[in-house]
């Protein structure tokens, strides 16, 4: 087996295992903000916190012994956009507002039987790669030209600088995470914010050591759901023109890892849109994350989670606008605020 497909064997595996767990917890950023946002009690939101303080410690760890070298990742790239990346994040945040639910959470949705996931997840890979190497490649790579900007003096050096971000922020992150609210599903959610961290660390491990290579080296990367939809969607209709690679294997294992679980339990089961204004929504909303996650290099999870576990300013920035475009479209009212537990809600 060559390192290329064991590092592919190994990404199915997260794929399934975050699957199985996103279909068992619901775990999702979105959801969880709904809840914080409108007074409910509920632990998603701290299952985020949770997850991102392991992600963070364990993707740190990683790169203090040497096992990974997070510098040639995409979140630590010299340059970046100071439009574009915050622009992008609220396009992002207002459409997963707009479809109740971010990239990843309707890959586990999509694998229990709801076909709203299915047009949101076409309209967002499609849309994705439009912005990235379309018909609007271009424009966007203009733009990113004329707005870069090289904070080279806004980095955490290595040593106790990084070390104290580090133990400060997951601090933080876990007095959150382990504050106790009336009601909720505690044990539950935050079982599934450790699981979605390690799975996070996880992914650096796999590409950043099993994948390191001499000759044919496979990209640094972890979870993230946007560029690889569209690459999954590509690869389905050319896949004797295209090399499987690390995130789509991942995007077809969180499927077929929440299909399993939802046959396991008997929640399977076919769902639509209830009319054509929702069906208009949420390929709206698909549209904007795609196109905004394109914009941003990532999504609440490529961002949110695996690239603030660099460190990265760029993600700081990009993450920060997501959860502005999310209470944009919450206050807007996409979707209702009400609608907090309908059938397949993310």
């Amino acid at each position: 087996m060559t390192h290329i497909e064991l590092v592919n064997l190994a990404a199915l595996a997260i794929g399934l295992l975050f699957g199985a767990c996103g279909q068992v917890t619901g775990f999702c950023l979105q959801r969880g903000l709904k809840e914080y946002w409108s007074g409910s009690d509920g632990y998603k939101l701290h299952a985020f916190a949770m997850a991102l303080a392991v992600a963070l410690a364990g993707t740190q760890a990683l790169a203090a012994a040497g096992l990974v070298d997070l510098g040639k990742s995409l979140y630590m790239m010299p340059t970046w956009s100071w439009l574009l990346m915050p622009l992008g994040g609220l396009m992002f945040g207002y459409g997963m507002g707009m479809a109740n639910g971010c990239g990843a959470r309707a890959l586990v949705l999509l694998g229990q039987g709801n076909l709203r996931s299915l047009i949101v997840l076409l309209c967002l890979g499609i849309a994705a790669h439009m912005v990235l190497t379309g018909v609007f490649g271009p424009m966007r790579a203009a733009l990113a030209e004329q707005t870069s900007v090289s904070p080279a003096a806004l980095t955490f050096t290595a040593g106790w600088p990084r070390t104290l971000a580090t133990l400060s922020a997951i601090a933080i992150l876990l007095t959150f995470a382990l504050r106790p609210r009336a009601q909720g599903r505690r044990l539950n959610d935050l079982a599934a914010g450790v699981v979605m961290g390690l799975l996070v660390a996880a992914g650096w491990w796999v590409t950043g050591w099993l994948g390191n290579d001499d000759f044919e080296p496979v990209a640094v990367a972890s979870l993230t759901f946007v560029a690889p939809i569209g690459d999954t969607i590509q690869y389905a209709m050319i896949a004797t023109g295209m090399s499987l690679r690390f995130g789509i294997a991942v995007v077809a294992g969180v499927v077929a890892g929440a299909f399993v679980t939802a046959a396991l339990r008997r929640q399977c089961r076919l769902e639509g849109f209830e009319s054509p204004r929702q069906m208009l929504r949420y390929m709206t909303g698909g549209v904007l994350m795609g196109a905004g996650g394109a914009l941003a290099f990532g999504c609440s999870i490529g961002q949110g989670l695996t690239g603030l576990s660099t460190l990265s300013y760029s993600s700081m920035v990009s993450a920060a606008a997501i959860l502005a475009g999310a209470r944009l479209a919450w206050r807007h009212g996409h979707p209702r605020n009400a609608a907090l537990n309908v059938p397949g809600a993310a």
